[in-house]
C-alpha cells in the first residue's frame, strides 16, 4: 500500500495507479475498526483498485463538539488498511483540503435539515464539503459509505448526483458486535457500565421494528421506545422515528421501504444507529 500525505503527489500517485484500471474509495476520519474493514472488502468485490483516506475533517464538528479529542491513531490504521488490501492510503492536512482563502461551502438542502442536521447545525455542511473534495481530488468510479450513519449516506447520494460527480454512491451494512451494538469510533468513549446499558439503543430498534410489522400504532411503538432508553439510564434522545428510506420524511403509518432511526446519548456519548424496516 502506498501512503501519501500532499495533494501534489496525490495527482501522480493516482493516475500511476489506475492505469486503465476501476477504483474505489473508502473515506474515512481513522479510528477504523470492522466496519470500515468491511467497506474496503466490498470496494475490492466492486472495483480494481482500493483507496482509502484518513482526514479527521473539522468543519463538521460543532462548537459543542471535542474536534481535538476524536481518536488519531495513523499507524494502527494504516496498518488495518493495508492488512484489508487497500492501495492507496491518502492523509491530506488540513491546508491541503482547506487551503488559505478557502471560502465555498457545499449544503443539501431538505434532506439534511431534520433529524441529525437538526442536532448537529452546520454538521451536514461539513461532510457534504469535504466528501465533494475527496472525490473531486480522488475521482473514484464508486465510493463506499456505511449506513450506520444513513442520512450522511442519503446526504452523498443527493449531492453526488446534483453536482454530476460521475461517481456510484454505494451503501455498506452495518458492522455490530456479537451483541448488536453498532461498531462506531465512539464507543471508545463508553465506560464498561455505559457499554453495557447502551445494547437499549439497538434493542429498542428492533423490538420497535416487530411491533410495528405487528400492526402496533407508530405513535405509541415510539414512544416507548423512547421511554426504554431512558429507563436503560440514556440521558437524552434526540430523536427515535420511523422514516421513508429515500426522503428520511417521517411517516406514521407503514408504507414502502422505511427506517428506523435513532440517535441518544448515554453518559457523555452520543450514538446513532438505524435498523430497515
Amino acid at each position: 500500500m502506498q501512503t501519501v500525505r500532499s495533494s501534489e503527489e496525490l495527482a501522480f500517485v493516482r493516475e500511476k495507479l489506475r492505469g486503465g484500471a476501476t477504483l474505489a474509495l473508502v473515506p474515512t476520519m481513522g479510528a477504523l475498526h470492522a466496519g470500515h474493514i468491511a467497506l474496503v472488502t466490498e470496494a475490492k468485490r466492486r472495483a480494481d483498485r482500493v483507496a482509502a483516506t484518513i482526514f479527521v475533517n473539522p468543519t463538521q464538528f460543532g462548537p459543542s463538539e471535542d474536534f481535538s479529542r476524536y481518536p488519531r491513531r495513523e499507524a494502527e490504521d494504516a496498518s488495518m488498511l493495508e492488512e484489508a488490501g487497500c492501495d492507496l492510503l491518502w492523509m491530506p492536512a488540513v491546508r491541503d483540503i482547506y487551503p488559505e482563502g478557502f471560502a465555498t461551502t457545499v449544503r443539501v438542502s431538505g434532506i439534511s435539515e431534520r433529524w441529525e442536521g437538526e442536532a448537529r447545525p452546520g454538521h451536514f455542511d461539513g461532510v457534504a464539503t469535504v466528501v465533494a473534495k475527496l472525490l473531486l481530488a480522488m475521482r473514484p468510479d464508486v465510493a463506499l459509505f456505511g449506513e450506520k450513519d444513513f442520512q450522511q449516506l442519503a446526504v452523498i447520494r443527493r449531492m453526488a448526483a446534483d453536482l454530476g460527480l460521475g461517481v456510484e454512491i454505494v451503501g455498506v451494512s452495518t458492522v455490530r458486535e456479537p451483541d448488536g451494538l453498532a461498531l462506531s469510533s465512539r464507543n471508545a468513549y463508553l465506560s464498561a457500565d455505559e457499554r453495557q446499558h447502551a445494547l437499549a439503543l439497538p434493542r429498542a430498534l428492533h423490538d420497535a421494528r416487530e411491533k410495528i410489522l405487528g400492526g402496533s400504532s407508530v405513535a405509541d411503538v415510539l414512544q416507548a421506545a423512547r421511554s426504554s432508553l431512558v429507563d436503560a439510564g440514556f440521558s437524552r434522545t434526540d430523536y427515535f422515528a420511523l422514516v421513508d428510506a429515500d426522503t428520511l420524511e417521517p411517516i406514521e403509518a407503514p408504507a414502502g421501504a422505511m427506517r428506523l432511526i435513532a440517535a441518544a446519548v448515554i453518559g457523555t456519548t452520543r450514538l446513532i444507529d438505524n435498523i430497515s424496516v
